[in-house]
């Protein structure tokens, strides 16, 4: 099932990658990927509360931090970690219509 699944390095979770229609794919192909994805998917918020952690501890830096330039270092790689959580959480969200599928 690997086949189906790239990894993403800015996500830092592997996504579906399909290369033909859903409704081609077998159905033992099928519940083959949704239930790959639904443990990548289920690994989604251990991964969101690892960055969570990395933003708490950016954001503490950021508070004893008093050159300009690093906190704007900081501020950035806050801002970019929380668009990753963002998308991880889009992904979360936007797939459970697809598992919901799954379980008829």
């Amino acid at each position: 099932m690997k086949e189906h699944f790239s990894f993403d390095e800015r996500l830092g979770i592997f996504l579906p990658d399909l290369t033909i229609d859903w409704d081609e794919y077998s159905k033992e192909t099928q519940q083959g990927i949704l239930f790959n994805w639904e443990q990548i998917r289920g690994s989604i918020p251990d991964r969101i509360a690892d960055l969570e952690n990395e933003i708490n501890h950016k954001q503490a830096q950021l508070s004893d931090e008093s050159d300009f330039k690093r906190s704007c270092q900081l501020n950035t790689e806050i801002a970019d970690l929380a668009s990753i959580i963002n998308d991880l959480w889009l992904w979360f969200r936007a797939n459970q219509s697809l598992s919901a599928k799954s379980h008829h």
